[in-house]
């Protein structure tokens, strides 16, 4: 038997720094050249968006320690600044690719981001038309005294700070006046057409106002001004022990997230010392806080361009998914079901599959009951249309809706109440407890009793961006396995203690503990000198316990591979630590989105499909879901398609160093594979 290891010189990655080098690895799709030109541009606005929404949920408890001196703890004042570096030198890459790189690029194809200097005698006139017509109406200037004072300004939109030379038309001298743009304005707009030419050409809703700040303030002159914008923290805080109604603290809260704590501060490159001064005192923010930007605010903005462009070669080509290869189009789910379990591997197989599995359910007279978890079903939902019309054809329908899925919570708050005005019995699951497994269960008469079909998925109930994320889905008669899904859905209903289940493993409860258990096990067989194999893939590992037991059960000699596609706090393969842990990213077309939990240990396999990736937050403040893959077709279909395919790929994988940089797997490939290409062209349809 060997020694007892201990976990010497294990220091876990940040987990900040962890995201951020996730964003560097997806913007190196705007640098690729293999990549359509529009496409590149996305992804920088992808970046961008991520960014966003970093600074939103991430940035708060940084600042804060910025500000209170903070020298020891989890968050400290030098963290802020080493955070604060870390994001200018990101910034700093996204705008030279975006004027150095793909500006020139686009030109080159005929499309053109025109400035006001560049703008001929005809397009001048026409954005000056536009502009009186068309913007102005809407344009309400503030110019800031005693009883003007500074306005509220709401997370991410976009304004103007202006310094004026002159008096107003009281005499007075105040010199600084806000111009907020109403989020009505589209961001671009294409201008006429240049006679003779082939070129399509674009004016920025700020190049043209900026074109006009004067028409603003008659009588006055311009002498200073700046676009800017502001991010706030936006992470909504609710006490769900104090309030009495859930949903309507949380209406209150979405009124007051888009004036939160300022953490960002975006101006123009060119923006004066007195201007960003004057503004970063306004928002009681640092200097470090400050982002000067050669280019629109909001690089997110760029997708209103994108969508206005029609010319196809720029794009991806269209994929159009297959129906799933497990299904026969036109049978009955039910009696397909009856004869084994059905994976539908997204979007490579058509989400359409899990609509029409509800569909055939809301109709069959013999359905009784439908019970579904609501996350994130997306705009205009045809689940939520289905899911009323059950109702009206006179079955029990139990929706269990998720206020707080973050950034979602307005869409699902209206979800609940048009659910609720039509008489569905509509939950918000456990106090504290954010509900994020994904379940479908119906119960349909039959001669034999009352039968259960489930579907589960490690993805949402999300149309759009079915099409757009690597998900499985998992149709099922399971009798065990459906059993448990009832159980678990009158926990979330009733609050009675939920029992011990047979099959499923549930978060809070078990799934800790199962896969902290299921890695101890690996490290003790290896330690016997036995093979234990681990291979893991998901969107985050974040969790200390866990990213200690897998280092732990490394160096008992377990063989381990993670994909993870986002934060990673494991270091990889750092002598005498991690030797045998091997930690690689995919970045590709598709956003990599499928929990897959894999175990061999002394012969004996075990495989488990989630909605959980191992976070803290996944593992003991969520409602989370994992079931095991017993069929063997099926379990070696995902072993094939989700874990070695991704293990396997050359050109889209990044391969995370010792140090917490990554490497792309594509340096010194002979070949270069892509694991979603493969895939893609496997499954796609054919007619």
């Amino acid at each position: 038997m060997k020694a007892e290891p201990s976990n010497p010189g294990l220091v876990l990655l940040d987990r900040d720094r962890s995201i951020l080098a996730f964003n560097e690895r997806v913007m190196d799709w705007a640098r690729r050249a293999d990549v359509p030109l529009l496409e590149r541009l996305r992804y920088l606005c992808i970046v961008s968006s991520n960014l966003d929404e970093f600074f939103e949920v991430r940035m708060a408890p940084q600042l804060s320690a910025f500000n209170l001196g903070e020298k020891r703890g989890v968050y400290t004042a030098a963290g802020y600044e080493r955070i604060s570096t870390t994001l200018h030198e990101l910034v700093a890459q996204q705008y030279a690719i975006y004027n150095d790189e793909l500006l020139p690029l686009l030109e080159k194809k005929g499309i053109k981001l025109v400035s006001h200097g560049e703008r001929d005698v005809r397009q001048r006139q026409w954005v000056k038309s536009f502009f009186h017509r068309e913007v102005q109406p809407l344009l309400m200037p503030v110019g800031l005294d005693p009883a003007h004072p500074f306005p509220q300004v709401a997370n991410k939109s976009l304004n103007f700070i202006v310094r004026l030379k002159g008096r107003d038309a009281f005499g007075r001298e105040n010199e600084v006046a806000i111009v907020k743009v109403p989020r009505i304005l589209p961001r671009f707009f294409r201008m006429p057409p240049v006679k003779g030419s082939k070129q399509t050409h674009f004016v920025s809703i700020s190049s043209l106002i900026r074109s006009h700040l004067d028409d603003l303030f008659p009588g006055r002159q311009v002498t200073e001004f700046s676009q800017f914008r502001v991010t706030r923290h936006s992470d909504l805080a609710v006490d769900e022990e104090e309030v009495k109604n859930l949903r309507t603290a949380l209406r209150k809260g979405l009124q007051q997230r888009h004036y939160g704590e300022a953490l960002r501060l975006e101006v123009s490159a060119g923006c004066s010392e007195f201007l960003s001064g004057f503004l970063l005192e306004q928002f009681a923010l640092p200097p470090q806080a400050l982002f000067r930007v050669p280019g629109p605010v909001n690089l997110v903005r760029l997708n209103q361009l994108i969508d206005q462009v029609d010319v196809p070669s720029l794009r991806f080509e269209p994929y159009s998914a297959g129906w799933p290869v497990q299904l026969t189009p036109g049978q009955s789910f039910f009696e397909r079901l009856q004869q084994g379990d059905v994976l539908i591997h997204q979007p490579y197989e058509s989400f359409d599959a899990v609509l029409a599995f509800l569909r055939e359910a809301v109709e069959d007279p013999d359905v009784l009951a439908i019970k579904m978890t609501i996350y994130r079903t997306g705009a205009k939902s045809e689940l939520m249309n289905l899911l009323r019309e059950a109702v009206r054809r006179g079955k029990e329908v139990t929706a269990v809706v998720e206020l707080k899925a973050r950034f979602d919570e307005e869409a699902n708050i209206n979800y609940a109440e048009r659910l609720e005005s039509v008489g569905a019995q509509v939950v918000y699951g456990v106090v504290g407890l954010k509900t994020h497994a994904k379940m479908l269960l119906v119960t349909r008469r039959e001669s034999g009793g009352l039968r259960r079909y489930a579907h589960v998925s490690t993805g949402n109930y999300n149309p759009g961006t079915a099409r757009l994320y690597t998900d499985l889905s998992y149709l099922t008669a399971d009798r065990v396995l459906t059993a448990d899904l009832e159980q678990l859905f009158l926990h979330l209903a009733s609050q009675n203690r939920l029992p011990r289940l047979k099959k499923a493993v549930i978060a809070p409860f078990h799934l800790y503990k199962t896969m902290l258990d299921q890695v101890e096990a690996a490290g003790r067989v290896a330690m016997a000198g036995k093979e234990a194999r681990i291979i893991l893939k998901m969107n985050a590992l974040t969790d200390e316990p866990l990213a200690r037991a897998l280092a732990l059960a490394s160096q008992r000699g377990a063989k381990i591979d993670l994909i993870v596609r986002g934060a990673c706090i494991l270091p990889a393969q750092v002598p005498g630590v991690t030797d045998n842990v091997r930690v690689r990213s995919v970045i590709g077309r598709l956003l990599e989105h499928s929990r897959v939990f894999y175990f061999r240990v002394d012969g004996e396999e075990s495989l488990w499909l989630s909605s959980a990736d191992w976070m803290n937050r996944n593992m003991l403040r969520r409602v989370e879901l994992a079931w095991p893959v017993t069929d063997p077709a099926l379990r070696q279909r995902v072993l094939d398609e989700c874990l070695s395919a991704s293990l396997h790929d050359t050109k889209d994988a990044w391969l995370l160093q010792p140090d917490g940089s990554y490497r792309s797997a594509a340096e010194g490939a002979s070949t270069r594979h892509s694991a979603q290409a493969a895939l893609m062209a496997r499954y796609a349809h054919k007619g």
